[in-house]
């Protein structure tokens, strides 16, 4: 190709800034919607078990649909896609600040924040999949770092709201800028380079495509009779099942401690600020060492702090815990999306990734509710916080017998 018909810019950067933007509002306000906890439970008398409930409701339908989205996504461009489900999702939060009963809880939160979130992470990391190959791994981990940023400054500001203003309108406030953000950023999405004449990680000569092309590896249906895809699809799920524990849960667990409602929401934000070093240092990680070894490494970060939870008891403790927490947090949400493509390649990515992340929905829907419960039952969350220890062990146990599966 002649120097003069190369493009003047690779698109994949404005792709990068789409779904960074993407993953910290839409995350960023599902895990603010912990913050509200303490007010709904005031407002309405609801139990944890009703308000955990929804919370994994939404969850597990974000995951169920993100296979369809996927498979959708590997198809078709992602621009509609993305346009139509932050429309929902800004459209949920907007409702919430007018509910009056449960149902009504369960139909806002529960059903259309569910199907909202269903194309963030599967839509924005596998588009960026798909861009990029050689720079994959710091490339997805830096839209992750998008996702902390939002888990910093979306609890932080429904906190704040709350507190000056109530949580009705806290709700509204974060529906707008949800639906201004994410359907703006879905209009930038491209599904991949060939769509805009050029190549991935921006390279202009068809030659330095010696390695595998965007569209090599295993096909559904051969991913689906490989033992390590259900090997990571049970990682996953043990994993996300108890961090979404601690999402849900530690809010409500600081104002038990006697805690403000600000400096409880902070150790929310604290976790997405951490995060951040913690996505963007796997992400480099992953394209020097490898998926495999990145993931073992924040699984032994993620016990250590469940160990810490058990004693920390004031405020200090708790955000100490938030800070080593934050790390494990963010590198495992970011290394998900490129084990999947390591080990499966990225010709069915979008449907391979979906079910990987559904696993894990699975998982962050069961564990929330069941805390909830057993929180209901004893009064507290210490047998909680324990059993969090035995889940991240399964989990990195599972990581032994991973490895590349071949067609």
């Amino acid at each position: 190709m002649a120097s003069s018909d190369k493009p003047q810019r690779f698109y994949g950067t404005t792709i990068v800034a789409a779904c960074f933007t993407i993953q910290g509002i839409g995350v960023g306000s599902f895990i603010a919607c912990g913050v509200f906890f303490p007010s709904l439970l005031d407002a309405f008398g609801w139990s944890r078990t009703v308000i955990s409930g929804a919370s994994s409701m939404a969850f597990l339908l974000m995951g169920f649909l993100g296979i369809i989205m996927g498979a959708l996504n590997d198809r078709f461009a992602p621009r509609v896609i993305m346009t139509v489900t932050g429309v929902i999702l800004g459209s949920s939060y907007l409702l919430l600040g007018q509910m009056a009963a449960v149902w009504q809880f369960y139909l806002f939160f529960g059903l259309m924040t569910g199907i909202g979130l269903s194309g963030i992470d599967v839509i924005a990391l596998t588009t960026t999949s798909r861009w990029f190959t050689a720079r994959r791994g710091v490339m997805t981990g830096l839209v992750k770092v998008g996702t902390g940023a939002g888990q910093l400054i979306m609890p932080f500001l429904a906190g704040v709201c709350i507190t000056r203003l109530g949580w009705r309108s806290a709700y509204s406030i974060i529906g707008l800028i949800v639906l201004i953000c994410i359907a703006g950023a879905g209009q930038l999405l491209r599904r991949d380079p060939a769509q805009m004449g050029q190549m991935p990680d921006g390279r202009f000569d068809p030659l330095d495509e010696a390695g595998p092309g965007v569209e090599s590896g295993l096909s559904l249906a051969e991913a689906l009779h490989c033992k390590p895809f259900w090997v990571l699809g049970a990682l996953n799920l043990f994993a996300v099942a108890s961090m979404f524990v601690v999402l849900v849960h530690i809010v409500p667990h600081a104002s038990d401690l006697g805690i403000a409602t600000i400096q409880a929401a902070g150790i929310l934000s604290t976790i997405g600020g951490i995060s951040m070093l913690g996505r963007l240092s796997v992400g480099v990680a992953i394209d020097r060492i490898g998926s495999r070894k990145c993931m073992q490494i924040c699984l032994v970060i993620l016990i250590a702090s469940f160990i810490w939870l058990q004693m920390a008891r004031d405020v200090w403790m708790l955000y100490s815990f938030a800070a080593i927490y934050g790390i494990a947090h963010g590198g495992i949400f970011t290394v998900i999306s490129p084990i999947t493509a390591e080990l499966f390649g990225i010709r069915s990515h979008g449907a391979l990734f979906g079910i990987v992340a559904f696993s894990g929905t699975v998982g962050g829907a069961a564990g929330p509710i069941l805390a909830g419960h057993v929180f209901d039952m004893t009064g507290s969350y210490q047998l909680i916080f324990m059993a969090l220890i035995g889940l991240a062990a399964v989990s990195l146990l599972l990581t032994l017998p991973l490895k590349p599966a071949r067609s």
